[in-house]
């Protein structure tokens, strides 16, 4: 059965793709001549996620807890978990995620196939990092149990793999001691490119999480102005005699016309949001919700972009070369296609274990654009030169339109990749930088 139910978080591409839903950890994969792939909450931006006239498995209903162990952290879990279930099981108990991306929305498989990162990559690494080992069926339903000593190969492949290598049924994740859900929080404006190097390398010596909003629209001496957002847990004696927790979400009830986000809405929305903090820096105790999830607050928030959907682009430069950074802000506020949010932060050198991952030592810059015309993908086309050039990478999982010859270029060890992708996974994704 045809279904049109099942889309990237960009929403774009559109595809047709059939869907079988597993309901079982023990179920048989389906014995097909159409390709196949895992879908989780559809929370990749890209067509990662997608499968053209072929399988998806979308693997929600695989959403039980298996074990618990409260005194050391380590959870046991099947692969349709969310991490939102993860943190109303755990958070009350004193555990938290070992690092966590800007969303909870996304299941256990999907963290582990694109081995997301979070705003404490400097402290902790990668999610892959902290799994310990994982079921994988192949599609000739032979299970596997994967981990750092057996069929490591495949555990090293699986992680950042792009759902490619088999199907994810259940995991083991160690998790993070907390006192309790609040976090002392700080923000801080800076006033260019500059001031956030100087923050960033002064924050991550005392601080577990950081990351900053960029204004993309601002030139010249304000170029890469923004707000930096920094934080930590609160200890045992710090904790609050009363807490209230964030209760309401709202959701975007329309998708808005796709002239309502343009360069000077976004100009404007931009300098309100850098101004509407009057102090330099502002200091407070804050839930971890709107510290972790701020969009995750807003339901349905990609309708901003449209039916048309947006692109999503995140990349990684190294470190010790910051002018990278200030050329491609400098392209994008000129092109006049400005970003609505853009997030730069800077990735510590713990190295991912997939063998895909994305995440290494550099700054990275998280970026999206409503889709207009052919104008976004040149400009896209344009920073992809940059990044190269830079021995820099693109993120797949944010990704809908790199070529094969960038892809390879970024990733040269994609060929040893090839060898462990199941021969009957495969993705709009993978078909498309797997062409000559």
């Amino acid at each position: 059965m045809t279904s049109n139910k099942y889309e990237s978080w960009g929403r774009f591409p559109k595809v047709s793709q059939f869907a079988r839903p597993l309901q079982w950890q023990f179920d048989s994969l389906p014995i097909e001549q159409l390709p196949l792939l895992p879908f989780g909450l559809g929370r990749s931006y890209g067509d990662i996620c997608l499968n053209h006239q072929g399988i998806i498995l979308p693997t929600r209903q695989l959403n039980h807890f298996i074990n618990f162990d409260q005194e050391q952290g380590v959870l046991i879990c099947e692969s349709g978990v969310s991490l939102a279930e993860i943190l109303a099981l755990c958070v009350p108990h004193g555990w938290f995620l070992p690092t966590t991306p800007g969303t909870k929305f996304v299941t256990v498989g999907g963290a582990i196939a694109n081995d997301v990162h979070g705003k404490n990559h400097h402290r902790a690494g990668t999610f892959g990092q902290h799994v310990t080992q994982f079921e994988l069926v192949r599609s000739n339903n032979e299970r596997l149990i994967c981990s750092p000593i057996q069929n490591k190969e495949l555990y090293h492949a699986t992680i950042g793999g792009l759902g490619l290598t088999g199907l994810i049924t259940w995991a083991e994740i160690r998790l993070k001691k907390i006192a309790h859900r609040a976090m002392h929080i700080e923000t801080i404006k800076f006033a260019n490119l500059e001031d956030f190097f100087s923050l960033s390398a002064e924050s991550d010596q005392n601080y577990e999480y950081t990351m900053s909003w960029v204004d993309c629209t601002a030139q010249g001496e304000q170029l890469g102005r923004g707000i930096f957002f920094r934080g930590n847990h609160i200890h045992a004696d710090e904790i609050p005699r009363k807490w209230h927790i964030p209760s309401g979400k709202k959701t975007m009830p329309i998708d808005l016309p796709g002239f309502a986000l343009n360069h000077w809405t976004v100009k404007a929305f931009n300098f309100l949001y850098y101004h509407q903090q009057f102090k330099e820096s502002v200091v407070k105790l804050s839930d971890y919700e709107p510290f972790f999830y701020p969009l995750d607050a807003v339901l349905k928030w990609n309708r901003l972009y449209g039916k048309r959907g947006f692109l999503q682009y995140q990349f990684v430069v190294p470190y010790e070369d910051h002018r990278v950074i200030r050329d491609i802000l400098q392209i994008i506020a000129a092109s006049g296609l400005s970003s609505f949010l853009a997030v730069l932060k800077t990735f510590g050198d713990i190295k991912s274990p997939g063998l895909l991952s994305f995440p290494r030592k550099g700054i990275t810059l998280a970026l999206d654009f409503p889709i207009k015309n052919a104008v976004t993908f040149e400009l896209l086309t344009r920073l992809d030169e940059k990044v190269h050039a830079a021995g820099g990478v693109v993120y797949p999982c944010k990704d809908a339109r790199l070529s094969a010859h960038h892809f390879k270029c970024y990733y040269p060890q994609w060929e040893t990749f090839a060898q462990y992708v199941d021969p009957h996974f495969s993705s709009d994704f993978w078909r498309r930088v797997m062409k000559k």
